[in-house]
């Protein structure tokens, strides 16, 4: 009887195409709407686990933090707001890198603090991110040395004005010609090109090949004024023992800075294992949210199957009489109708599916064009949500139809012809 009736819902779709077409694109629109989501969202999480993972693998940070001045309140958004109004945190200091890099699961780590400004050669000026870090900072970062060297311990405690320059700013600034060795001017002081980095691209939408670097001390002391640093990035020995580590350093810099309530502390720690965490929570929570919208259009390509089942029903009301008088029961008729509602909204979740992954596979090709790192990967939970609600929508519209078909009077609906 299944078969049957699927032969008979087929028949009648064929019957009038365009009406077919028309009902099934409406699904067809939301179920693509999905595949896409669920890929693209892939695709994004690919892209920035890969730029989170140029930073490294296993490394905790340490940045500064507006500390929460109300019990239970949210230290994120006080610290937006208390920047936002000008407050700044002054107490990460060099002795606290030193501390932290006692801890017998630490190994190397750099400081750092970032400010902008003009550098000049010649006639050429370029506005750029100028970035003070400690000379371990390639032992900790995925950035390399193109040409020359990078500063030394020395340097940076000597104050010495040495320069390394980005990819990009030093074709800004010298074209073809060779930078080691001379001078370009910044924060009215000249500052001797010593190196050249290798290109990075943009990380997390900086553009780190039109940075400058330059010792730390020398950008605190000869360029801000100040003593404090932005942020810590250390390496661990064992990644394994990352939770474990976070929690040493949280409680080494409590005590050096003298916090004894958490809802204080004046630092936020990060592993990559966090980071990971919040990443997760975040894509998650926006799959989610388009999905809710693109249910709103599969929505409406389920009142066109409710708006299709009814004319259908209509026109085939002298059948229904006809079927019902030679002993078809009530179960029967609904069965016939489910089942025609049903096809429907499964061809429209075919056609979604196939041109779901057409523009998935479209947008990859046009990432990698792109030159960001994109990943094609439909997860099998799409394939499975698209399903359900395509089936979702069939049958919740077109119960009512059916119910409709299967209550007529056999003599009433005999009459219609």
């Amino acid at each position: 009887m299944i078969f049957d009736n699927i032969k008979i819902a087929l028949r009648s779709m064929l019957s009038n195409r365009l009406r077919t077409f028309l009902t099934v694109l409406g699904i067809m629109i939301g179920i693509a709407g999905i595949i896409i989501v669920y890929s693209a969202g892939e695709g994004i999480r690919s892209l920035l686990l890969a730029q989170m993972e140029s930073f490294g693998t296993n490394i905790v940070q340490i940045e500064i933090k507006v500390p929460t001045t109300k019990k239970g309140g949210a230290g994120n958004a006080q610290s937006s707001m208390a920047l936002a109004s000008g407050v700044q945190v002054t107490s990460l200091k060099l002795k606290d890198l030193a501390d932290v890099k006692k801890l017998s699961n630490i190994g190397k780590g750099y400081g750092a603090i970032m400010t902008q400004d003009k550098v000049s050669y010649g006639s050429e000026v370029h506005k750029v991110f100028v970035m003070g870090v400690s000379a371990e900072y390639l032992d900790v970062d995925s950035s390399k040395i193109a040409t020359g060297n990078f500063f030394s311990d020395d340097d940076d405690k000597s104050l010495a004005t040495v320069v390394i320059l980005g990819s990009k700013i030093k074709d800004q600034l010298f074209a073809d010609s060779d930078a080691i060795g001379k001078y370009i001017s910044f924060h009215g002081q000249k500052f001797k090109v010593i190196g050249v980095m290798a290109k990075k691209g943009a990380v997390m939408s900086l553009d780190f090949d039109s940075f400058v670097y330059v010792p730390l001390q020398t950008l605190q002391k000869k360029v801000m004024g100040i003593d404090h640093v932005s942020y810590f990035t250390v390496k661990l020995i064992d990644n394994k023992r990352s939770a474990d580590t976070a929690e040493q350093v949280r409680a080494l810099l409590r005590q050096n800075h003298g916090i004894s309530n958490p809802e204080r502390d004046d630092f936020r720690v990060s592993t990559m294992d966090d980071l990971m965490n919040t990443l997760n929570t975040v894509m998650s929570a926006l799959t989610w949210l388009l999905l809710a919208i693109i249910i709103i259009s599969l929505l409406v390509g389920g009142v066109g199957i409710l708006n299709i089942m009814y004319v259908v029903v209509s026109e085939r009301t002298s059948e229904i009489g006809l079927r019902k008088a030679v002993g078809a029961t009530y179960n029967n008729i609904m069965m016939q109708f489910l089942i025609e509602a049903a096809v429907i909204s499964l061809l429209g979740a075919l056609a979604g599916v196939v041109f779901g992954v057409i523009i998935s596979w479209l947008i990859y090709v046009g990432a990698n064009a792109a030159g960001l790192e994109w990943t094609f990967v439909i997860p099998l939970q799409a394939f499975i949500v698209s399903l359900l609600f395509s089936l979702f929508c069939g049958m919740f519209f077109g119960v009512y139809p059916a119910r409709k078909a299967a209550a007529l009077d056999p003599v009433e609906a005999l009459r219609k012809e």
